[in-house]
């Protein structure tokens, strides 16, 4: 599984880094990214796979995103 965050929709609640901490990440532009490898994905539509056993956080944190700005490849 793959995840990503369109930024332009992004409101920085920070819900899911709370939810899945090792995949989302809050920058210092007050909106999240997604994570791989303990590295921050700057890119636009960057996309970071999401570490096993992690997948129902994942799913969560998309599905409770305020902004539903969070989407998922499967």
């Amino acid at each position: 599984m793959r995840v990503w965050i369109d930024q332009e929709l992004c409101t920085g609640d920070g819900l899911c880094q709370e939810l899945a901490e090792a995949v989302f990440e809050m920058h210092d532009d007050g909106l999240a990214y997604v994570c791989e490898g303990g590295r921050v994905l700057l890119g636009v539509g960057a996309r970071a796979r999401v570490p096993a056993g992690l997948e129902d956080r994942v799913r969560d944190a998309a599905e409770r995103c305020p902004a539903e700005c969070i989407f998922l490849d499967d």
